[in-house]
């Protein structure tokens, strides 16, 4: 598969974002990261939520006692907020820059406002405050990635170097905060840093795959050839066994990819958003019958109903992708009586990273798909 060169960006700047500087608000500070393991400290705007919900928080790169400082080298945004980012900026990779440094100043954090969603990023830990220091599983000088969405990380973006408009990653200089109650993972020795931040990623992906998932399970796969869905097709192979399972793409390039890795019974080239011809080519596929788990990966809106349809009552239908409307989902289902279980996509769940990282060094192909398309291999 040919590389893509990233793209050499507009190196602009979005600085800090400072609270009022009264003697009340540094009081603030001062108390609340004594007992806050949430960053609640760093919210600007509206007050009284969690970082997640703010639309700005306190950027400054400051290490109070409940927080990591790191030196970001990496952002890997999600992606349904990269192909709208790609797609607001007409496929040019320094209006993109712009886009983000926009976003940033904005709001203090990579936290894009049209999908709400953020990504992730691979930096070096620079300052530990009292409160972390003391559990003793990081130190100054860690390589980490953080498990956590860029879209509650407070994020000082000074330059962006590159972009790398296939897959989805900024080379840039910033500093980022992980609170204390932040999940992180220290980058593999074994994996290219890339690779590992492809699939940290995605990590959760695989990782409720495997509890889905049950031995002669039939599946069907909504963005198999994505990040996400090449490891849920990997998980859902190893999981079901002699089970069918059907892989759902567009285009014929990323048909082709998941169709060599040879998991995938049937690769449908679809358009999800188009839901009567997907249930017609599912069923088909399956020979008049449906999925027990149906797994959305896809990075566009409108895709539910598709996924819908294609689940067996009392089936289960997990909605990884960040373009889902859960309104959609539910009233969808509602409206054409389906009795399914409709599972938000959570990116967290015990030992995730792990699973994914040993899934990766466990599958040869599905491996050698990632060192070529993240690594340049």
């Amino acid at each position: 598969m040919p590389q893509t060169n990233p793209t050499q960006a507009n190196p602009t700047q979005a600085g800090p974002i400072h609270a009022s500087a009264t003697q009340a608000n540094l009081a603030h500070h001062a108390s609340a990261t004594q007992t806050d393991p949430y960053g609640l400290y760093r919210v600007l705007e509206p007050q009284g939520v969690m970082p997640q919900a703010a639309w700005r928080v306190d950027n400054t790169p400051v290490c109070h006692d409940s927080e990591i400082l790191i030196d970001v080298e990496i952002l890997n945004i999600d992606s349904a907020s990269f192909t709208q980012l790609k797609t607001a900026a007409d496929n040019d990779a320094g209006k993109l820059a712009d886009g983000v440094f926009e976003i940033v100043r904005q709001r203090g954090k990579m936290h894009n406002p049209v999908t709400g969603s953020g990504g992730m990023l691979i930096g070096r830990v620079t300052q530990i405050g009292s409160h972390i220091a003391e559990r003793g599983d990081v130190k100054v000088g860690d390589r980490i990635a953080t498990l956590v969405s860029l879209s509650l990380t407070p994020l000082s973006l000074r330059k962006i170097h590159r972009v790398d408009m296939r897959n989805a990653q900024l080379d840039v200089e910033a500093t980022a905060v992980l609170f204390e109650s932040g999940i992180f993972a220290k980058m593999p020795d074994d994996l290219p840093d890339r690779v590992a931040l492809a699939v940290f990623d995605v990590c959760g992906a695989p990782a409720q795959t495997a509890r889905l998932v049950q031995k002669g399970n039939t599946v069907v796969i909504f963005g198999a050839g994505g990040k996400s869905g090449l490891t849920v097709l990997a998980e859902a192979r190893r999981q079901s066994g002699t089970g069918k399972i059907v892989a759902i793409e567009y285009g014929e390039a990323a048909c082709e990819r998941v169709a060599n890795l040879g998991f995938a019974d049937a690769v449908l080239n679809l358009d999800a958003t188009r839901s009567a011809d997907v249930y017609q080519a599912v069923t088909a596929a399956l020979e008049g019958n449906l999925a027990d788990v149906v797994i959305n990966c896809v990075n566009v809106p409108g895709t539910e109903m598709s996924c819908i349809l294609c689940a067996k009552d009392q089936g289960t239908v997990y909605f990884f992708s960040m373009a889902t409307s859960f309104t959609a989902a539910a009233l969808g289902a509602e409206g054409v009586g389906k009795d399914v279980h409709l599972m938000i996509g959570n990116g967290y769940c015990k030992g995730h990273a792990h699973h994914a990282l040993n899934l990766l060094r466990e599958t040869p192909a599905l491996l050698a798909v990632f060192e070529q398309k993240f690594a340049g291999r």
